[in-house]
C-alpha cells in the first residue's frame, strides 16, 4: 500500500488523465482505440497515442490543439496512431502558432523511425501531400518529429524537459514492433503509460517506480496459453507484480480486447494476488486525477 509520505508527493491537483480510447484494434468492442490525454487545469498538454475514435473523445474532453505541448507515441500500430492525420488536418482550423513536437520510437525493418513515419504521411510525396505545408514550414506551425531509442538490447532511459514537464521513456518488448513506454512528471506527480508489452526485460519496473497512476494494457487474460499473445502483452499477474514492485499508487487497466473485457473478475483477482492498491478498469472518457489516483469524472458528461 502507498505510504502517507508517498501520497503527499503529488502537489498539483490540476493534473489529470482522460482516457481517449480504452480499446484495441477490434471494431466490435464499442470502444475507441488506444489514446490518452494529460491535462493541466483542464487544458490539453500531452496526447499519448491516438488510435481510431480518440479524436472524438479529445473534443469531448474540451481539448484544444493549440494547448498541446507534444504528441507521444508508444508505437505505430494502427490502433495507436491512425487518428493522427485527423488531428493534423483539424489543426488548420485551430489557433496554434507554435511548432508541435512528435516523439515516437526508432524504427526497424517492420516500421520506419518516427521522422520517416511522419514524412511518409505528410510530405509532398506522402499519403497526404496536401498537408505537406506542416512539414515544409509554410503552415502556421510545423510538425517536429523526434525518434526515441526503442532498441530492447540497449534499454537506455530517455529523459527531456518540456514546458515544466519531465518526459521519460524506455524501450519495451512488443515483438517485432519497436515500442517505448512513457512517463510524464510535474510537481512531484507522475503517470506511467505501459504501452503494449509483455514486459520481458522488466523495463517497466524502471519506468513506473513510485508512479501515481500506472496505466497498464490488459490485452491478454491470465488464462491465456497463446504463446504469441503473451510475448506481445503482459498478463494481469505481471501488471500486479510491476505495480507492487514499483510502489505504484494506483493502477488503471486499459486497451481491452474481447478476450479480456468479459473476464474482469478473473483479471482483478490475478492483479490482487500481487498488488493491493487502487485498481480501476478504464472506460472511454474516464478522467483520473494524478493527485488522488481515482476516477473523478467522464468527458461524456
Amino acid at each position: 500500500m502507498p505510504t502517507t509520505a508517498q501520497a503527499a508527493q503529488c502537489m498539483n491537483a490540476g493534473l489529470d488523465v482522460v482516457v481517449l480510447g480504452s480499446g484495441g484494434p477490434e471494431l466490435t468492442d464499442k470502444r475507441a482505440s488506444t489514446g490518452y490525454l494529460l491535462r493541466e487545469n483542464g487544458k490539453a498538454r500531452f496526447i499519448i497515442d491516438f488510435g481510431a475514435g480518440s479524436s472524438l473523445n479529445f473534443e469531448r474532453a474540451k481539448g484544444e490543439i493549440k494547448d498541446l505541448n507534444a504528441l507521444l507515441f508508444t508505437h505505430f500500430h494502427v490502433d495507436h496512431s491512425n487518428d493522427l492525420p485527423a488531428l493534423v488536418k483539424a489543426s488548420f482550423f485551430s489557433d496554434r502558432n507554435r511548432d508541435l513536437p512528435i516523439y515516437g520510437p526508432t524504427g526497424n525493418h517492420v516500421i520506419p523511425t518516427t521522422p520517416v513515419f511522419i514524412e511518409r504521411h505528410f510530405s509532398e510525396k506522402g499519403v497526404y501531400p496536401y498537408l505537406s505545408d506542416f512539414l515544409s514550414g509554410e503552415a502556421a506551425f510545423s510538425l517536429k518529429p523526434m525518434a526515441v531509442n526503442a532498441d530492447k538490447s540497449k534499454p537506455r532511459l530517455f529523459q527531456t524537459k518540456l514546458n515544466g514537464f519531465t518526459l521519460k521513456a524506455i524501450p519495451i518488448e512488443h515483438g517485432l514492433m519497436p515500442s517505448i513506454g512513457w512517463r510524464i512528471e510535474k510537481d512531484g506527480c507522475a503517470v506511467t503509460f505501459s504501452g503494449d508489452t509483455s514486459n520481458i526485460g522488466k523495463t517497466l519496473d524502471i519506468l513506473a517506480k513510485d508512479t501515481d497512476i500506472f496505466i497498464a494494457h490488459n490485452a491478454v487474460p491470465e488464462s491465456s496459453t497463446d504463446k504469441v499473445a503473451v510475448k506481445l502483452h503482459m498478463k494481469p499477474s505481471e501488471i500486479g507484480r510491476i505495480a507492487r514492485n514499483t510502489n505504484s499508487r494506483s493502477v488503471v487497466l486499459s486497451h481491452f480486447m474481447r478476450r479480456t473485457v468479459n473476464v474482469k473478475q478473473d483479471t482483478a483477482k490475478a492483479v490482487r494476488k500481487q498488488y493491493q492498491g487502487k485498481l480501476a478498469f478504464a472506460e472511454d472518457c474516464d478522467i483520473f486525477s494524478l493527485k488522488s489516483g481515482l476516477k473523478v469524472g467522464s468527458c461524456k458528461q
